[in-house]
């Protein structure tokens, strides 16, 4: 379960952020790559029931980038880019990742290029970021966006124990604030996204690893570590 920490932090976790939240992830029986090629996974399958046409993708919050080879497996996009407040991490994440149809960014820099994108991916940014601060974000968002697009919004289910007891063992998650799907869903909305549907992941640790083919079953219910609001930008 990927998260971001505050700003001031971000340059200093960025080189041990891997180890850190793997730490933290060792109650699951699980590391960081499982987690995230199961939300790029489920979120590649939401889309294809729609028959979206994936072009251009946004990791927001990219940090080392880490989750941007994944969208390239699962998306097959023509152009990929990365956003994130920390200059180290995305110096890493273009030294790992570095290709023709893929860039790293500082939101600065992204406003400045006026692009557009099909999808937007972010991932346990937004806890990270204080609740007054939120809705400009998301505006920022919204205008990334082309007409139509796509924004697949993950975070950390917030009455879930085990994500709660997860955070407090990282050091960069032990001050963040968590919220529930209702509160995102509610934020989203008033940014001017239309909600197209809720899922909660990652409901079975390791050590009941033969419970989780029934985890799509349960996908509705707020079981999971981990929810994703899956909105779209009117056309």
């Amino acid at each position: 379960m990927k998260s971001r920490p505050p700003q001031g932090e971000f340059d200093a976790y960025a080189t041990g952020y891997e180890a850190e939240l793997n730490r933290g992830l060792s109650l699951t029986g699980e590391g960081r790559e499982f987690y995230a090629r199961g939300r790029v996974r489920w979120t590649a399958r939401c889309l294809d029931r729609r028959q979206a046409r994936i072009e251009a993708v946004l990791d927001f919050g990219c940090g080392t980038g880490d989750t941007l080879p994944l969208l390239r497996e699962y998306l097959r996009p023509r152009r990929l880019a990365g956003i994130d407040v920390s200059a180290r991490s995305l110096e890493l994440a273009q030294r790992k990742f570095s290709a023709p149809d893929c860039r790293f960014v500082t939101p600065d820099e992204m406003e400045a290029a006026a692009e557009s994108f099909d999808l937007v991916y972010t991932n346990g940014v937004f806890h990270h970021i204080p609740p007054t601060e939120r809705p400009a974000v998301l505006d920022r968002l919204h205008r990334w966006l082309r007409p139509g697009g796509w924004l697949a919004f993950w975070e950390n289910n917030a009455w879930h124990p085990g994500t709660r007891w997860i955070m407090s063992r990282v050091a960069f998650d032990r001050d963040a604030r968590p919220f529930g799907a209702a509160r995102a869903r509610r934020l989203l909305r008033n940014a001017g996204f239309e909600i197209v549907e809720t899922d909660f992941l990652f409901v079975f640790p390791r050590a009941l690893g033969w419970l989780r083919p029934a985890e799509s079953l349960l996908c509705r219910l707020p079981l999971g570590g981990q929810y994703q609001v899956l909105a779209r930008r009117p056309v």
